[in-house]
């Protein structure tokens, strides 16, 4: 809970700032406050589509939540994103994860 407060207490005096909420969502996910994380993700690339680490962690809990066409959408508008910064690495991450999720 120290790391949630903290993240909370940044994040008042940067609210926009992807990265904690991020680390904020990532947090919920491992106290299994898995609405609130997607929630935070979704926030995120909302606002930030190109902060391209938060749609394999969207994608992922989704996948968790059996909404499983939601998660396709998810890591294809993560590839694509991926693509347009010329970041192969997350590319490559969000295929692969697409590809194990529907073959």
């Amino acid at each position: 809970m120290e790391r949630i407060q903290k993240l909370q207490e940044y994040l008042q005096a940067s609210p926009q700032d992807s990265f904690l909420k991020h680390a904020l969502a990532l947090e919920y996910i491992k106290l299994g406050e898995e609405i609130r994380a997607r929630g935070l993700f979704e926030e995120i690339l909302l606002a930030d589509p190109g902060y391209t680490g938060s749609y394999y962690q969207l994608a992922k809990l989704l996948e968790r939540l059996n909404e499983t066409q939601l998660a396709i959408s998810w890591y294809e508008k993560g590839m694509a994103a991926a693509q347009k910064a010329g970041d192969q690495h997350t590319y490559g991450e969000l295929r692969s994860a697409l590809e194990e999720l529907t073959f």
